[in-house]
């Protein structure tokens, strides 16, 4: 949890706001409180996508879902508001780390009894789910938190009711809905989707949980190759333990109808209880202390602030009008009883089920170790291929005139949130020579929807750290966005590691590259989407990029997105919407981070600026080189072929 700055509403509805959970491509998270003393989290949508009618009906239609879910196995509705100029709903405050972090970041893979409890932990919110007549449609393990209870599965942004599923796995762009690696079979052919393909999901899922890895693998060779696996291959189930092999295969049928339904899977497996493994459970109870003593924390500070403090806040900060929790609706209709057929195939591949698993079982190894949870600092294992480039370290003995060791001069890297590989957040400081209370640091921070500069002035320094202090904002996008940067201080590891900490974050940092050439000659020119739609006005339709060479701070991404005006019968006019925008470079480490993109000035009214940052892949598939332009969320990349 991040604390509160002065953009932040202290209060939303009727919950006071504790702290920052995170930010995403939908809207702000904070933790919050309700009157009673219930911790939630409140989701708040960016202005500039409660501007648009279409994402707002998009945003209701998540907060019902929702709500027909009830809370069983996820995380139940509080209150919302759909209508505010700022919509907002608040849900039950999950106190666990997401089945991603534990494997990919903390743990590693789960035990086989762990792996059978997540099993029927999440098959008894699945037909909660199915029960409520909808499909979830993008399980995978960063939308699966682990709680002491068992698992919770979050995340409804692109559910959808069974009933009104027509286009299967596609948008009305056509493109795929999901993410890679743990997508059914019916997501990558988009086909109409039901209760089967999150059962297919569910299976990959398991098998990360057991070995920590997708069951057809990463996208490195190409997102569309990765799909074709998972149409066509058959899963590696390599290392997966003998007792879950049956379940996981039944589960990543290609056949949906062979697939065990969400009931028959929670009926089969048993529950442990403790069903996490003891490192697990320690690093739940430090983390409940650690929510307690912010949460009282917080409390102090605003009750030292007083309550005229907290209405001017609220005034200043655009705080949301105070208003009932909206009331949770049923989960709807019960479902209708299943004709004789279906149960007599219902009963068949549940024993089908329960012999593979049993087998399995018998086969099964005795011992399992548990890996302790690494408490401790940050790794500062250095990646393959990151680092150092061109930028060389001199030794402390060759220090300038000036107050900054010379090990420190330089450009210095790191990543905030997320990984080298999928950054969410990344900070960059090139330090200069100079005295104290001298600018001697420039930053670049990307995140939280900003990129931010600024220039900071040295506080002290000696042969291992240096602590910077008072800053100043040289750009700011969107503008107006950014605050001056905290207190900050480095220290050095090694010649090509250094730790950055600024309050309670914390990060490691390795050397970069400084310049006006940081772009490799293979990212520049010009890029093109291939067409999304068909007919007669397919060329009308332009998403075109232009990459260009630049230093760190440099405007080096143009994007050209133009497509025909509608009116109000959504009738293609002869005129055109024409949207260019602007993003700048903000990190010389591969892959290349960009900040937020920019409209240019006298943009049209219907162009809208993408206030996410975002950052650039060069792969090849079939010998063509593909540029993919990601997100700095959890969602699919836009592919550019090159056109000159």
């Amino acid at each position: 949890m991040e604390p509160l700055n002065a953009e932040d509403p202290v209060s939303i509805g009727p919950f006071r706001i504790v702290g920052r959970l995170g930010v995403g491509g939908m809207g702000r998270v904070f933790l919050a409180r309700s009157a009673g003393g219930r911790t939630v989290a409140v989701k708040v949508v960016h202005a500039e996508l409660a501007a648009q009618e279409e994402f707002r009906r998009r945003f209701a239609r998540e907060v019902e879902a929702l709500e027909r879910v009830g809370g069983t196995g996820t995380a139940p509705v509080l209150g919302s508001d759909t209508t505010a100029a700022a919509p907002w709903v608040a849900i039950g405050y999950v106190p666990g780390p997401s089945l991603r972090t534990v494997v990919g970041d903390e743990y590693g893979p789960l035990p086989p009894a762990t792996v059978r409890a997540l099993g029927s932990g999440l098959g008894r919110a699945l037909d909660h789910i199915h029960g409520a007549g909808l499909v979830h449609r993008d399980l995978k393990p960063s939308n699966v938190l682990l709680t002491v209870d068992g698992p919770r599965i979050i995340d409804f942004g692109i559910a959808r009711a069974v009933d009104t599923v027509t286009d299967g796995g596609l948008t009305s762009t056509g493109a795929v809905v999901g993410s890679p690696g743990f997508m059914s079979p019916e997501q990558v052919r988009g086909e109409r989707l039901g209760p089967a393909s999150d059962i297919f999901c569910l299976g990959s899922v398991l098998a990360y949980a057991a070995t920590g890895r997708s069951p057809f693998g990463t996208s490195d060779s190409g997102v569309h190759a990765l799909m074709f696996r998972i149409a066509h291959d058959e899963p590696d189930l390599t290392d997966v333990a003998p007792a879950l092999t049956g379940l996981i295969r039944a589960c990543l049928a290609k056949d949906p109808e062979a697939r065990p339904t969400a009931a028959e899977i929670a009926e089969t497996l048993p529950f442990a209880d403790p069903w996490l493994p003891a490192g697990v459970l320690a690093r739940l109870g430090r983390h409940a202390a650690r929510l307690l003593e912010a949460e009282s924390a917080a409390g102090v500070a605003r009750e030292a602030a007083g309550d005229a403090t907290g209405e001017a806040a609220d005034r200043t900060r655009g705080g949301a009008a105070p208003g009932d929790p909206t009331a949770g609706r049923s989960a709807g209709p019960a479902p209708e009883p299943e004709p004789e057929a279906d149960r007599q195939g219902s009963r068949t591949r549940r024993r089908v089920l329960t012999a593979a698993l049993t087998a399995a079982a018998v086969a099964a190894a005795a011992g399992v170790g548990y890996a302790l949870w690494p408490f401790g600092g940050p790794d500062t294992t250095t990646p393959d291929g990151r680092g150092g480039g061109s930028a060389s370290s001199a030794s402390s003995s060759a220090r300038p005139a000036g107050a900054v060791p010379a090990a420190f001069l330089g450009a210095w890297e790191g990543v905030l949130q997320g990984s080298p590989e999928i950054p969410r957040e990344t900070i960059r400081i090139e330090l200069v020579q100079g005295a104290p209370g001298a600018k001697t640091a420039v930053y670049t921070h990307v995140g939280d929807n900003r990129l931010c500069m600024g220039r900071s002035r040295l506080v002290s320094a000696d042969e291992d750290k240096v602590v910077l202090g008072e800053s100043d904002v040289t750009t700011s996008v969107p503008p107006q966005r950014c605050m001056a940067a905290a207190h900050q201080t480095l220290t050095l590891r090694s010649p090509e590691v250094l730790e950055w900490s600024s309050g309670t974050a914390k990060a490691t940092f390795h050397k970069a590259r400084t310049g006006s050439a940081i772009l490799p000659a293979k990212y520049l020119g010009r890029w093109r989407m291939k067409p999304l739609v068909d007919g007669p006005d397919a060329d009308r339709y332009t998403d075109e990029v232009t990459i260009t060479q630049g230093a760190v701070g440099a405007t080096v991404f143009r994007s050209l997105n133009a497509y025909p005006r509608t009116d109000e019968e959504g009738n293609t006019l002869a005129d055109a919407v024409n949207c260019t925008r602007t993003a700048i470079l903000a990190t010389t480490t591969p892959p290349y981070v960009l900040g937020p993109m920019a409209l240019e000035p006298g943009a049209d009214s219907e162009c809208v600026s993408d206030h996410l940052g975002s950052y650039l892949v060069l792969t090849t598939y079939k010998g063509e080189e593909i540029l993919q332009v990601y997100p700095m969320v959890d969602t699919e990349p836009g592919e550019y072929h090159r056109v000159d």
